[in-house]
């Protein structure tokens, strides 16, 4: 299921709540910026994890037989992609400069986002999953698919063990659909209870404005279907129904609250 929306969306997944926004679509004069951001909140388990560990204290025992924590920076996948893994104590989050893609969040050994089993992390082709660009279109149009900041490589402006910032500039390979100027950076934080991400795109041209659209395609990992609910600003605005025909249809929501039935 695609969702495509100007304001915000909350899913509650059991005692798990994922915040997401995206911008629609934005005019840019001169220097400036368009900003969107997204809060996945981990389930708060604290209060079974501190008995546990109550437990195990009162025992003589540590509550953290555990192998030493997985250390934060830059790495590399057996392919040869560079991505970079935050941690914060039991947290964790992995972003790939290859389409500046999160591709993982970690809290309480509950993992929140989903990859296709059939992604290809080698380079061949945008990484089905994650938390994706779609930048500096949606769907289809002028430019290919989803544009193209799914698969360019981003560079790291800056990074700690728990935040990185990545920018994306043009290049030959953008200036052949879309000749803009332009620089992007998406900063990821990983915080005690929560990943943030934030966009902002700013228009370099002093000539020259543009407009664009911007999303992030995610896929999010759900305990099930009847535990899912989406809501937002829904009720009365226009979408694409592609389930419908084969060109689908354009229908106006009824609901505020949205929930899935089936498996497609």
């Amino acid at each position: 299921m695609k969702l495509s929306t100007a304001s915000f969306a909350i899913l509650s997944l059991l005692s798990n709540e994922v915040t997401a926004f995206s911008s629609s679509p934005a005019f840019l004069n001169g220097v400036s910026t368009k900003t969107s951001s997204t809060s996945l909140h981990a389930s708060r388990n604290r209060v079974k994890i501190a008995s546990r560990s109550k437990w195990a204290e009162s025992r003589g025992m540590s509550s953290t037989d555990e192998a030493e924590a997985p250390a934060a920076g830059l790495m590399t996948n057996e392919h040869g992609l560079e991505y970079v893994k935050l941690v914060n104590g039991d947290s964790s989050s992995e972003i790939y400069l290859y389409g500046g893609v999160v591709t993982s969040y970690v809290k309480d050994d509950v993992e929140y986002i989903a990859v296709r089993p059939d992604a290809k992390t080698d380079g061949s082709k945008p990484i089905s999953g994650g938390l994706s660009h779609c930048w500096p279109q949606f769907g289809p149009g002028a430019i290919q698919q989803h544009g193209f900041a799914r698969n360019v490589n981003w560079a790291v402006e800056s990074q700690t063990d728990t935040s990185v910032e990545l920018s994306l500039v043009p290049n030959d390979y953008t200036k052949e659909m879309w000749d803009k100027e332009f620089k992007c950076t998406f900063t990821v934080t990983l915080e005690d209870d929560q990943l943030v991400t934030k966009m902002n795109v700013d228009n370099t041209s002093e000539e020259e404005s543009f407009d664009f659209q911007a999303a992030l395609h995610s896929y999010f990992t759900v305990s099930s279907l009847e535990n899912l609910e989406i809501s937002g600003s829904f009720q009365g605005k226009e979408f694409l129904n592609k389930m419908v025909g084969d060109e689908g249809e354009m229908q106006t929501e009824e609901r505020e609250s949205i929930t899935i039935t089936e498996e497609y």
